[in-house]
């Protein structure tokens, strides 16, 4: 009995504000596998695990034969700090890489370290120190060359450890060897090494014509502005073209890419031969992909594989992924029929088979397995708020699900596909990893994740699905406070973001999705939250549905969970809040100002005011320019609404933010000024689009007051 008494106490802990805002990350983040990598041409993994008192980088085989030992203990800490003579102090164990099943890397700073694996040790030295100003450094493991750029130009090291200029545009605003389209179409990096290494392709951007923007830095006397560049929609766009460096030549050969300089150019993918490189054309409109294959010698255009149109937009996000052994065959990423599926084709063009298909989408393309000719991916079959693992035959397309346990998993495979590991979490899962063979002969657990939240007062929660106005359904949930009682009425908040690219209801731990969320319910709140159309991972229809008239459906979708709240008796209609963040911001606004007195409340954080001065890659696929479009672009414009403001309005902005520009809310504030409405403000000084580390629990404990002050 006593026993149970002291559970019992123990499950009322309340969290902090500092818990509930970055525990997940810090003190109340479940065991993970730390630094997690198979061994390139083996069946074994390496990680980092902590053993008496320090951190050691640890081989395991798979599956552990006779004779063999359970762990090859690589290096620790302690090992490697003495390897490198007291030249750097380690305060954790560095992310090591391998190069090959007996060669490693790793880096501390801009410098570089190599070891070599001998008598089952690794022995670690100096590869390199690169400059102190390198950004974007990429080392190609089959080359040893490495790539890096200063300031806008791009440089190589050989394996010899010769540097040479690859760039050397004195223009601040040519930019080499960096990511470009600013990182929309899944475009993360500027720097593609060929299959064996020897060779580079890059990104050259030019950015000339496009506006300046300052940004201000205020943490100087006088403040200081910093001026970049950035493409407003319907406005001047910066130019990007493809160069291929040859170092045995140190010439430089651009693709003949032709066409408006302004389109844009994704999904770059070198030829296993080497010999030519893929890259697919979009026009700036994205409603037209042309996938190209260029000469890498000549730049000249070899071929158009195929086209791709859309009455909406065509959203490429992948490069190519060729079929191992099969030089002339590659997978394909495409929504043509409504959702994301795989394509097998050949390099002439033709399609040779559709790998996936349904009324889901396909996530990731994790790797092969080609003794058994399958395919390794992740998708949203089972539902969209959850993500599985699937083998899929090359040949057949038949499928097979290789795990069987509900929630969110990510596969990483092994080189040769024989074995994945597979990490997942879900509502009452806080973590776990297992290797799995493909063959279903063998399964090791690794780690089964203690719940950090175990001693802590929290709520229930509903899942709950509604019904848009064209009968879509719609996934939320409702998370009812700690000591619900269903006689009483409580105060509600909404948290939404509702935008593309984004999804918040997912079958994952901690089931809420937020622990301030949980905060909330500790203290009195029902929340609510619920991915409407236009937001991820349900096909193109439901994220096209917003298509020109961002803010509109949206909105009427979040409005039937207010509907939804409205029919609860233990919601206080009189009580109700909304807040959301940068997308979420805008939507935040919207609803404040295009639906006034539904909510009392509204914190809206770093929001698109006006689609006109939001970035072009990303506000013209979902709204053409406003050129073409402008009914669409006045009647999202909430600088023209805010004299139907009733309730309280925050907004909050980062001052040095380059995604949504400061002036959205500046503009705002000056709307308000003119139409005598009455706003609340506050900014981050020096923090760009989120408010990040330990200042986010000032942010988040002033947007809790700001609702205590109005709703309760």
């Amino acid at each position: 009995m006593a026993g149970g008494m002291q559970v019992s106490y123990a499950q009322q802990q309340m969290y902090t504000m500092a818990q509930a805002t970055n525990g997940l990350r810090q003190d109340l983040a479940p065991e993970r596998l730390k630094q997690f990598e198979w061994v390139p041409g083996e069946n074994a993994y390496t990680r980092t695990v902590n053993a008496n008192g320090t951190a050691a980088w640890v081989k395991y085989t798979v599956p552990a034969g006779k004779g063999q030992a359970a762990a090859d203990t690589l290096v620790t800490q302690a090992a490697l700090s003495q390897q490198l003579a007291g030249k750097k102090q380690l305060r954790g164990l560095p992310a090591i890489r391998w190069i090959n099943a007996t060669t490693a890397w790793f880096s501390v700073g801009n410098t570089l370290y190599t070891g070599i694996l001998q008598n089952g040790k690794m022995t670690f030295t100096v590869w390199c120190t690169l400059p102190e100003e390198a950004e974007n450094i990429t080392v190609n493991t089959s080359s040893r060359q490495i790539a890096y750029t200063v300031k806008n130009n791009l440089f190589l090291r050989n394996a010899e450890g010769k540097e040479t200029a690859v760039t050397s545009d004195s223009n601040i605003n040519i930019i080499n060897g960096k990511s470009v389209h600013r990182e929309e179409f899944g475009i993360d990096k500027g720097i593609f090494f060929s299959p064996q290494g020897d060779v580079l392709a890059f990104y050259r951007m030019d950015q000339q014509m496009v506006s300046d923007y300052p940004v201000i830095d205020w943490s100087v006397v006088p403040a200081h502005a910093n001026i970049i560049k950035y493409p407003m929609a319907g406005g001047k766009s910066h130019e990007v073209t493809l160069g291929v460096y040859q170092p045995s030549t140190g010439k430089t050969v651009f693709l003949k890419t032709g066409g408006p300089a302004d389109h844009y150019l994704t999904c770059v993918t070198w030829a296993p031969d080497q010999q030519s490189v893929y890259v697919a054309l979009l026009n700036r409109e994205q409603n037209h992909l042309w996938l190209n294959q260029y000469s890498a010698a000549t730049g000249e255009l070899m071929k158009t594989l195929f086209e791709e149109t859309d009455s909406k937009y065509v959203h490429p996000s992948h490069p190519l992924t060729f079929v191992p052994g099969k030089p002339d065959q590659f997978i394909w990423f495409s929504d043509r029929d409504g959702y994301t599926h795989l394509y097998l084709y050949n390099t002439q063009g033709q399609l040779l088979k559709q790998l996936t298909k349904g009324n889901w989408v396909v996530n990731e393309l994790q790797g092969f397995n080609s003794a058994a000719n399958e395919m390794i991916v992740t998708t949203a079959k089972e539902s969209p708020m959850e993500k599985h693992i699937y083998a899929v035959n090359l040949k057949s397309a038949a499928m097979r699900r290789l795990e069987q346990a509900a929630g969110w998993h990510d596969a990483q495979v092994s080189s040769n596909g024989a074995y994945i590991l597979d990490t997942y979490s879900a509502k009452d899962v806080p973590g776990s990893a297992s290797i799995i063979s493909l063959n279903g002969k063998f399964r090791e657990t690794l780690l089964t994740a203690a719940d950090p939240l175990t001693h802590f007062k929290r709520p229930e929660i509903r899942q709950v699905t509604l019904k848009a106005d064209d009968g879509t359904p719609l996934y939320g949930k409702l998370i009812l406070p700690a000591d619900f009682d269903s006689t009483r009425q409580y105060p509600v908040v909404v948290y939404l973001y509702n935008g593309p690219n984004v999804q918040l209801i997912r079958n994952t731990f901690p089931y809420s999705g937020n622990l301030w969320y949980e905060y909330m319910a500790q203290h009195g709140y029902i929340i609510f939250t619920m991915d409407g159309r236009g937001s991820a991972n349900r096909g193109m229809a439901f994220e096209q549905a917003t298509f020109r008239q961002l803010g509109t459906v949206e909105m009427n979708d979040q409005l039937q969970g207010v509907a939804y709240l409205k029919s609860l008796p233990y919601v206080n209609q009189q009580k109700m809040g909304v807040h959301g963040w940068s997308y979420g911001g805008f939507m935040t606004t919207s609803l404040m100002l295009r639906h006034p007195g539904v909510f009392q409340a509204a914190v809206a954080g770093g929001p698109v005011i006006d689609w006109s001065m939001y970035e072009i890659m990303y506000t013209e696929r979902y709204m053409d320019t406003p050129q073409e479009n402008p009914e669409g672009y006045a009647a999202s414009n909430l600088l023209t609404q805010t004299g139907n403001l009733k309730g309280n309005l925050m907004l909050i902005h980062g001052t040095n933010d380059d995604v949504v520009v400061w002036q959205h809310s500046i503009n705002f504030l000056r709307a308000c000024v003119d139409n005598g409405v009455q706003v609340d403000y506050f900014v981050y000084p020096g923090h760009l689009h989120n408010v990040l580390g330990k200042d986010r629990v000032h942010l988040m404990q002033k947007i809790t007051d700001y609702f205590d002050r109005n709703l309760k």
